[in-house]
């Protein structure tokens, strides 16, 4: 029954992007949209940030790990202008050094 939840689920997340893939692929967007698309990757990648770092009590839980994932975050996404190697490079970092006991 589970599987069959995740199966279904997964369909209609797959169906609900394709709509929007098969229905747009021939129109042109404009420009103010392409524009304001840049800025969804930095703002997803602050939103994470803040949740990360944030308690369910809205403390700031600053350690090693979490300022290490930061500046090695920071460092790849200014040399790469690259999101996702930004991300890997911070998780990588975190998960290492969290892994590590620090």
């Amino acid at each position: 029954m589970v599987l069959l939840a995740i199966v279904l689920t997964g369909i209609g997340t797959y169906a609900l992007r394709a709509v929007f893939v098969v229905t747009l692929s021939r129109q042109r967007f404009p420009v103010l949209a392409l524009r304001a698309l840049e800025y969804v990757a930095p703002a997803v990648m602050g939103a994470l940030v803040i949740s990360m770092l944030t308690s369910s009590e809205g403390q700031v839980a600053l350690g090693i790990p979490e300022l290490a994932g930061l500046a090695v975050a920071a460092l790849v996404a200014a040399r790469t202008r690259n999101h996702i190697y930004a991300l890997a490079g911070a998780l990588g970092a975190y998960w290492l050094l969290g892994y590590a006991g620090l």
